[in-house]
């Protein structure tokens, strides 16, 4: 495998190689036992050492305080859409919403069957090109949500919002999780789908403050509460045991290139070479974000016609570029540029861009 292929689709996304050729040695003998790790026992010593690593990892190079609980569950950050506010919302307390896209809405949607749901901001008005300023979250409301990065419209909170001292931030970092450096400390809740940043499709994780393990209702079902699976370290039941051993070795890999804060200065380098090929096109190129709000990990943006789109996402496939065809709700080109996508993938794609735009202005 030499990666002559450069993988910007938006997830499950590109993956670093050190790591797959990792896994791929180890998969038929995990740790000596004799049995691949998609065949060991979540009960055993071999397994629950990866699991507990995993976690410590985390915790480590996300700079996670003792009382948060990290938990790795099962069905995509779209069941966290309804997981939330089952487990958060309080009897007379709205919930509180901004709305920045399309999965904001999911998860909106979601909220609305668990009681009153109140959106405090939105950027519908721009077709979802900017987040919003100066957000203001009220004091009697059960909790403040945002989504961290807007995967499909390509726009990234800069600055966090402030929120009462009561209030618990939640935040879907499913496709911005460890793209920069942050203050957990700033949220009650952070959950994420593993297949952007750190591993494959199948896990998905949840960071939670200990106090708010205990507002569930009694009478929620057993699976759908934090605490159940808080209280067993995400064993209550069978784990997704390969996705998470996977999720350790990405984690391992990030700490030896030296954490988070070296992968924020890649990713704002990554990011620039592509929008300043947007900024200088002269027109040819057209970001979609507004400047302010512009994602590190999904750049958006549009070309004259559709058809000479495609004609780009075409001939970037037969340069080994693939996944720029944007999402099916809206159109245009999106590089996804997640943190295992190499420096060498991004300027290729640059090298690319330039040269396309050369032959058909």
């Amino acid at each position: 495998m030499t990666h002559q292929i450069y993988n910007f689709y938006a997830g499950p996304a590109t993956l670093p190689l050190p790591v797959l050729q990792r896994v791929q040695k180890e998969l038929l003998n995990f740790e000596g036992t004799g049995m691949s790790v998609l065949e060991i026992s979540h009960r055993s010593k071999e397994y629950d050492a990866v699991h507990k690593k995993a976690s410590q990892l985390l915790r480590e190079l996300m700079g996670i305080p003792d009382n948060y609980k990290i938990l790795w569950l099962q069905g995509g950050a779209s069941t966290q859409f309804f997981m939330v506010p089952l487990n958060l919302q309080q009897t007379g307390k709205p919930m509180e919403y901004v709305h920045t896209g399309i999965w904001s809405k999911k998860a909106i949607k979601e909220a609305k069957l668990y009681g009153s749901v109140n959106i405090v901001a939105s950027s519908e008005d721009q077709k979802f090109t900017y987040i919003p300023k100066n957000v203001e979250f009220t004091k009697n409301t059960s909790f403040a949500h945002i989504t961290g990065n807007e995967t499909i419209g390509g726009i990234e909170w800069q600055q966090w919002p402030t929120v009462p001292k009561e209030v618990p931030l939640v935040c879907d970092m499913s496709s911005n999780l460890m793209d920069k450096v942050i203050d957990v400390k700033k949220f009650g809740v952070i959950y994420a789908g593993a297949q952007k940043n750190l591993g494959p499709a199948g896990v998905t994780v949840v960071i939670v403050r200990d106090d708010l393990l205990t507002r569930v209702p009694e009478n929620t079902p057993t699976m759908l509460k934090w605490k159940t699976h808080a209280d067993k370290d995400s064993l209550f039941n069978t784990c997704p045991c390969f996705s998470i051993y996977f999720c350790e070795r990405v984690l391992e890999h990030l700490k030896t290139l030296g954490g988070i804060t070296v992968m924020e200065k890649q990713n704002r380098k990554k990011a620039k070479l592509i929008y300043d090929v947007i900024d200088n096109s002269h027109g040819f190129y057209r970001g979609v974000a507004q400047k302010d709000s512009r994602s590190l990990m999904n750049i958006t943006f549009n070309l004259s016609t559709p058809e000479l789109e495609a004609s780009c996402v075409e001939e970037a496939k037969k340069n080994g570029l693939i996944g720029l065809k944007g999402h099916r709700d809206v159109g245009g080109m999106r590089a996804s540029i997640y943190n295992a996508m190499p420096l060498k993938g991004v300027e290729k794609l640059v090298e690319f861009l330039k040269e396309f735009k050369e032959q058909h202005e």
